[in-house]
């Protein structure tokens, strides 16, 4: 399979990093992480009427551009190496995915024109409190209400869920277990019976919300009990996009930390000259090298319709983490004791590692899936 850039996926790429370097500078993103939302939406309407990040993997017919994933991790790679304080993931990745892939055709026309715009922030709540990210640990209850239907429980770890305009909410009905009876629904922000709560994370440029459902009003997206395929595309390519932004990341921390050991000096030389330090930046070039390399297959792999997919996302979703976290960790210790403190930016880079290494599924996770996908 060739999955090499093309010249105009490298030109997006160029532009697309100028502009972010000049929006998203660490004095931004600490500005924005001390808010209890983590982005403005002035600023992030500002971002989508310049660039239309937001439509680049929405279909034409509903409003979007059209690109695929591939196109999608170029976005999200970026995002990751400014650090972009924006609910791109949540809305883009999550959201319009999960609608894409279990809307009806009149769904689809309804909801994802305004999240291709930009003007409805959206958003998937799946996860709950025991910390499970496969469908077994579904346990909010989803009981039919005349001709619709009412969410009863508590859904955690929601990506922006507190800011959220639209809530794309997983659910089983009563009585079912496992895959069955799973039904993807719809929820307004401000529906009553909706409690929304920030939650205290290690990653501030990336804000969780506990949401509490009490007998709230919500919509059937898609088939009645069909959610479990669906599903389970949506949290293959949201992998596939995460490995992809965790590269851009990694990048970022690996190219700053060989920057400032080139300009520490110590007994009169550069600290980049010794040895140790010349085995770490060599480690943290082929980590994040090999880390590269298998998130980008994974995109094109989902473009080309790769039967094995699920199986290439969990392993480019695995590495990445590992190369993030790892990556992470020597650079603080090649910026020596400054790389500890608040003030130096390394840190922002590595609680977003910390956090992207457990958000929807650790490594043990991603290698469990990839082994039960070989017995099959």
């Amino acid at each position: 399979m060739k999955f090499s850039f093309t010249e105009e996926q490298d030109e997006f790429r160029s532009v697309l990093r100028r502009f972010l370097e000049d929006r998203s500078s660490t004095t931004e993103v600490r500005r924005l992480m001390a808010t209890d939302t983590g982005w403005e939406r002035e600023r992030w309407s500002q971002i989508n009427a310049e660039l239309g990040l937001t439509a680049v993997a929405i279909p034409e017919a509903y409003g979007g551009h059209g690109f695929g994933v591939s196109e999608q991790c170029i976005v999200l790679e970026e995002m990751g190496r400014a650090l972009l304080c924006a609910p791109y993931f949540s809305s883009t990745v999550l959201a319009a995915s999960a609608i894409l892939n279990a809307g009806t055709e009149a769904q689809k026309q309804a909801l994802l024109p305004a999240i291709a715009s930009g003007e409805t922030v959206a958003t998937l709540a799946f996860t709950e409190e025991n910390g499970r990210w496969d469908n077994a640990g579904v346990a909010m209850q989803a009981s039919a209400n005349g001709a619709g239907y009412k969410l009863d429980g508590v859904k955690s770890f929601v990506l922006d869920g507190h800011t959220a305009d639209l809530i794309v909410v997983l659910a089983r009905k009563p009585g079912s277990a496992g895959d069955q009876g799973l039904c993807l629904f719809t929820v307004a922000a401000d529906a009553a019976g909706l409690e929304r709560s920030l939650l205290t994370s290690v990653d501030e440029t990336r804000k969780l919300a506990r949401l509490n459902f009490i007998d709230v009003e919500a919509e059937l997206l898609g088939d009645d009990g069909g959610a479990a395929g669906p599903m389970g595309k949506t949290l293959v390519q949201a992998a596939i996009c995460l490995a992809n932004e965790m590269v851009g990341g990694a990048d970022r921390l690996r190219e700053d930390a060989l920057a400032y050991v080139q300009m520490r000096m110590q007994f009169g030389r550069s600290i980049a000259s010794f040895q140790v330090t010349k085995h770490k930046a060599a480690d943290m070039l082929t980590d994040v090298e090999l880390a590269k390399s298998s998130a980008y297959y994974a995109a094109a792999a989902f473009d080309e319709g790769d039967a094995d997919i699920a199986s290439v996302a969990s392993l480019a979703k695995a590495a990445a983490s590992e190369a993030y976290m790892q990556t992470a960790i020597h650079a603080i210790q090649m910026h020596g004791g400054i790389g500890f403190t608040w003030d130096n930016d390394t840190h922002l880079w590595f609680k977003r590692a910390k956090s992207s290494e457990v958000f929807l599924g650790d490594p043990n996770h991603h290698r469990e899936l990839m082994m039960q996908g070989w017995k099959d």
